[in-house]
């Protein structure tokens, strides 16, 4: 078997893929990449049982076909440091014995590879009764992007450990939920013409973050127990978690009477530099809202630290004090965009609902944050 492949184009595939792969797998044929010719194409796959990305890539002076396991590692590191230059694969098809070339015979590189035969066949198709639609990338990459962080990790709600893909008619959305903080990004920018639902745990969510190029249309298919996600070039296939995501329009509140905008690149260097001086045991912030200015400020007993900073707002009660935790806030604000943030309070004791100060067009973005107790400002 022999081929000739751009080296910049073939680490691009084999870089996207090897996100799929674990540091440390119970089989060690996973630690590498399935590399299968036939005819012109080159495909790359990787794999963790659950999940499989599989890369698709153009060869010139292709002579022969087959399939091949190569080091992951390996390869992806030496075309790393490649120059953007054709480089010449030869397999020797009964020792495996690979040799890459470039510049004639100036540059070799041999090393063994493993028979394919050898490589696991995980399931990579969804079933018959699997839901199919076509949506942009950008759809799905904002969704994930909005809502990643707020993704659960306890292994007793394995549910909220993903990202929940409510699919409508009309719009896509988002939902993702630790129980302390929850966020619902909804799209409709395209109308994905089905309605299905499924949770699509992090590992996955990640994965399609990092490979998925923008401005492209994406082909999903849902089943039952995997999602299937489509470009011309990637193909990549995810297990999906089990269990029944919370109804989580019965927990953002509606009537929320007390608006406070206020400019999010300001307070979110404020409450950097208060969070300093917090107990980081358990991150409180408090906060003491007026109608024209809120004070932010953290105290750490133990150390004997304090700090106190106030920002201008706009808010339309005489005064609220309310405690939060500062990680949690600052990732709120951080995730956000926009110049300013409008938060609806009730009580002390009820949920902030975070929104941007302009919503994008087709979207609507909202996290809601459990407030922490503060007996005294």
């Amino acid at each position: 078997m022999k081929f000739n492949v751009q080296s910049k184009a073939l680490y691009g595939q084999t870089s996207a893929v090897s996100k799929v792969i674990n540091s440390k797998n119970p089989m060690p044929i996973l630690n590498n990449f399935l590399l299968e010719l036939s005819g012109n194409i080159l495909t790359i796959t990787a794999s963790d049982i659950e999940n499989t990305l599989t890369a698709r890539v153009p060869v010139l002076e292709a002579e022969g076909e087959g399939k091949f396991c190569v080091d992951a590692r390996r390869l992806t590191d030496l075309l790393k440091s490649m120059p953007d230059i054709g480089i010449t694969f030869e397999i020797d098809d009964e020792s495996l014995a690979i040799q890459v070339s470039y510049n004639g015979d100036k540059g070799k590189f041999d090393f063994i590879g493993v028979a394919g035969e050898e490589y696991p066949t995980p399931q990579v198709a969804t079933e018959a009764n699997a839901v199919s639609f076509k949506v942009p990338s950008n759809q799905i990459l904002s969704g994930i992007d909005n809502t990643l962080f707020a993704v659960g990790n306890d292994t007793l709600r394995p549910m909220m450990m993903g990202i929940y893909w409510d699919i409508k008619p009309d719009d896509f959305t988002f939902v993702a939920t630790d129980t302390r903080k929850l966020v619902r990004y909804r799209n409709s920018v395209a109308a994905p013409g089905v309605t299905v639902s499924c949770i699509v745990p992090t590992k996955p969510a990640q994965v399609i973050k990092n490979i998925l190029p923008r401005d492209v249309e994406v082909n999903v298919s849902i089943d039952d127990k995997r999602a299937l996600i489509e470009t011309e070039d990637l193909t990549f296939s995810c297990q999906l978690l089990k269990g029944n995501f919370p109804d989580y329009n019965r927990v953002i509140p509606q009537t929320n009477p007390y608006q406070l905008t206020i400019d999010r690149v300001q307070f979110l260097s404020a409450l950097r530099r208060v969070s300093v001086f917090g107990d980081q045991g358990q991150n409180l912030v408090k906060l003491r809202i007026t109608p024209n200015e809120i004070t932010v400020k953290a105290v750490d007993n133990n150390y004997c630290t304090r700090a106190v900073e106030s920002v201008p707002c706009d808010f339309n009660k005489d005064e609220m004090v309310i405690g939060f935790s500062a990680a949690y806030v600052m990732e709120i604000f951080s995730t956000m965009s926009t110049e300013e943030v409008n938060v609806a309070l009730s009580d002390p004791s009820r949920p902030g609902v975070f929104s941007p100060g302009e919503q994008g067009e087709g979207t609507d973005l909202l996290m809601l944050l459990m407030p922490m107790n503060v007996t005294e400002f």
